[in-house]
């Protein structure tokens, strides 16, 4: 009974498999296949822009062919929040050049950058984020000024005889800003790579070329080219320049130590800009070339391109 029944079944599936109507179901079905593929094309995607600017940063540091350790110290933070049809970039670049030798000059680059940076996010970057974003109660103007204050306070209480310079660059939205004590520097780069410093030197041989003591060949050369009339951490008030303007649609900017710009010329700064093609090799090329001239200082830079 049992191998009459799996007889049964056997010739079942066999005429199943050799059904003439079965393979005619087939060969349509693949007939059909074969026409879909041929009117399927892919679905044509357009490119979505964003209103706001790419910014792309290049960062470097190097102390140099003379020095022992690096009382450099900087930072970036570069993010894009897109929403609702809407983009807010956001921006904060820094370069703190350390002064006092032995750690203390480390020590006070390394407290300016961490209190002006946790001051400006608590104040601003976390306000915008926030379920519910407020406005800082300060400008932006205010929130540096007070961040800085607070980082000068820092310095003296933990980096006994150290000092530093600082160079900071805010963008949000459509706005920059640009705080600086001291030496090191801000320059705007146009597409063509021409170089403006958008900051002044707070040092003794500026303020002697300003009142035209020096010419800026002898303050190149002069024996106290390097003391600073004003920095973080040496006891004197002090007020910050601090500067609000718009953000540029295109361009680029250079934070840098003196340890370049006083090594390198202009000239030479921007020929090495439009050779290159990224702010990543702008850097390392730059910082290169300093070190090539003989590397007398620390030696850092940021490179910021907006496009």
């Amino acid at each position: 009974m049992i191998n009459r029944l799996l007889s049964t079944l056997k010739k079942q599936f066999q005429s199943k498999a050799t059904d003439p109507h079965s393979q005619s179901q087939d060969t349509e079905a693949s007939a059909i296949t074969k026409e879909l593929d041929k009117v399927t094309t892919p679905v044509e995607t357009e490119t979505v822009g964003y209103s706001s600017p790419l910014i792309n940063v290049g960062y470097g540091l190097s102390s140099g062919k003379q020095r022992t350790h690096n009382e450099d110290a900087f930072f970036t933070l570069t993010t894009m929040f897109s929403f609702n049809e809407s983009e807010i970039p956001f921006g904060l670049y820094i370069v703190a050049d350390g002064m006092g030798g032995h750690k203390n000059g480390e020590i006070a680059s390394e407290l300016a950058i961490r209190t002006i940076v946790g001051y400006i996010l608590t104040e601003i970057y976390t306000p915008m984020m926030s379920l519910n974003p407020q406005p800082s109660e300060l400008s932006y103007r205010e929130v540096f000024q007070s961040g800085i204050e607070k980082a000068n306070n820092e310095i003296l209480k933990n980096s006994y005889g150290g000092g530093t310079t600082v160079t900071a660059i805010l963008i949000v939205g459509e706005q920059m800003t640009i705080a600086h004590v001291g030496d090191s520097r801000v320059y705007s780069v146009d597409e063509e790579g021409n170089l403006e410093a958008l900051t002044r030197d707070h040092s003794l041989v500026k303020r002697l070329q300003e009142l035209g003591q020096i010419t800026p060949e002898e303050a190149a050369v002069h024996p106290q080219r390097n003391v600073l009339y004003r920095a973080l951490g040496q006891g004197e008030p002090f007020e910050p320049e601090i500067i609000s303007t718009s953000r540029p649609d295109k361009g680029s900017l250079l934070i840098c130590s003196d340890g370049l710009w006083s090594i390198l010329t202009q000239e030479i700064i921007s020929e090495i800009i439009k050779s290159c093609t990224s702010p990543q090799q702008t850097c390392d090329k730059l910082i290169d070339a300093a070190n090539d001239a003989g590397g007398p200082d620390n030696i850092s830079a940021i490179f910021v391109e907006i496009s």
